[in-house]
Formats: structure tokens, C-alpha cells, sequence
């Protein structure tokens, strides 16, 4: 589905990504862990065109897009949830999934979904016309997911969705990324800090340091890799 061939990405002249290797395939859950500024959340933006490659190319469902504007890729089904979740805060829930449906012009369709968001979060429904920014932590991130989902993506990009959760709401999290996965047949490209929550929901994964992908595996290999569990699980 999605292919990074030898991605090389800037910010001014500083090189943050250095030639990386990345495949993912339909309904595979992928994940990519690493320390802070390995280039984990670049990667994603590279992906979305906020961060244009300058080398390398990005291929999805075998159609280049690494010279395309950010809308094109999302119309083409690809959806990011943004690190710190950077909801819309003075809109009410149902305004942010409205936004999330931008693109879309069918009206059943954007009804139905809602009505499937609020299924999958029910605190939602309860807080439809309360305003993103007076919600928890862990109610953002639901609706960051929820109008990321609306735009009704092939491939969803998740960059750190645990950030600054309690853990009961961090399972609640990882357990709905299970559920879009299976239940909707949506691909997942997950960047997460929590390495060993990640690599227990992924089917397979890579390891970032430096702007550079130095190992990749099945997740249950990773899991049990004494360099990963020496620097990423604490063990």
C-alpha cells in the first residue's frame, strides 16, 4: 500500500531523515519507534506533504505523491492524527467531525460515520456540542482519532497517541486502534514513544535512530530483541 524508497527530508539544511526504507501493507498495523528527534514524526509528515521529500520517493497504492499538496494525498485516503491532537478547540465535537468530512460530499455517508463515531465513543456523543478545547486529554484524543477517521482513510497516520495520557485512557486508546483496524480494514502507520504497547498492537515494526531506520521485524520479534528491549523497553 504505502512505500518510502531511500526518503531523504530537510528542515533548512538540516537533514532529518537520511535515506529511509519503509513498506506497509493492506491492514497491516506498523509501527515506528525511537527516541525524541530520531525523525519519527517527520517521517508522517513527509508522508501528508507537509515536509516534502527532497530525495527518494513515496509511493502509495503504487501512485507517486511525494511532490503532491497535502489535500491531493488526503483525497487519495490517506488521514493523520497529529501529535498533541491539535483538535480545533473553539468548535464544538460535531464541528471538528464535520472538518474532518471536509472533503467529502456525501451527506448519508458523513451521517452514517458520525453515528459510528459515536458508537466507538460514546463520551463524544455526550459531548457533541461542547467545544473541543474544554474537553480531557484523553476526550481529545478520541475526537483527533474520530476526525481523522472521517475523512474515511485508507492508510491512517497516528503520531504518538499516548502523549501525556493516564494509562487507564492509554489502553482504552490502543484498544480502539485494534478495533478501526479490524472492524474497518483500515491500514495503520502508528509512531509512538511507547514502544512496548506499540510493538503488542503492531503486526510488525521499525526501529529510527538518527534519521535512519536501523532494524525492522515482526512486532513479537522486536518485543524480544535484547537491543530494543535494552533501549526502548526498559528491560
Amino acid at each position: 500500500m504505502l512505500k518510502l524508497s531511500n526518503v531523504e527530508s530537510y528542515y533548512g539544511n538540516i537533514r532529518a531523515l537520511k535515506g529511509i526504507d519503509i513498506e506497509i501493507s493492506e491492514g497491516e498495523i506498523i509501527t515506528l519507534i525511537g527516541a525524541n528527534g530520531a525523525g519519527k514524526t517527520t517521517t508522517l509528515m513527509s508522508i501528508c506533504g507537509v515536509v516534502p521529500p527532497r530525495h527518494g520517493e513515496i509511493l502509495f497504492m503504487g501512485r507517486p505523491i511525494h511532490e503532491m499538496s497535502p489535500d491531493r494525498i488526503v483525497a487519495l485516503g490517506i488521514s493523520q492524527v497529529p501529535e498533541g491532537r491539535r483538535i480545533f478547540p473553539f468548535l464544538t465535537v460535531t464541528e471538528n467531525l464535520d472538518m474532518g468530512a471536509f472533503l467529502r460530499k456525501d451527506k448519508d455517508g458523513i451521517k452514517k460515520d458520525i453515528e459510528y463515531i459515536y458508537e466507538l465513543f460514546p463520551i463524544l456523543a455526550e459531548r457533541r456540542n461542547q467545544a473541543g478545547g474544554t474537553l480531557s486529554g484523553g476526550e481529545q484524543q478520541m475526537l483527533a482519532i474520530s476526525r481523522a477517521l472521517m475523512a474515511r482513510p485508507k492508510l491512517l497516520l497516528m503520531d504518538e497517541p499516548s502523549l501525556g495520557l493516564a494509562p487507564l485512557v492509554i489502553r482504552r486508546i490502543f484498544g480502539i486502534i485494534e478495533k478501526i483496524n479490524t472492524e474497518n480494514r483500515t491500514t495503520i502507520f502508528l509512531v509512538e514513544q511507547n514502544a512496548n504497547l506499540a510493538l503488542k498492537v503492531a503486526h510488525r515494526g521499525y526501529v529510527m535512530e538518527n534519521g535512519r531506520v536501523i532494524l525492522s521485524d515482526a512486532a513479537q520479534n522486536l518485543l524480544s530483541n535484547e537491543q530494543v528491549k535494552k533501549a526502548y523497553l526498559g528491560v
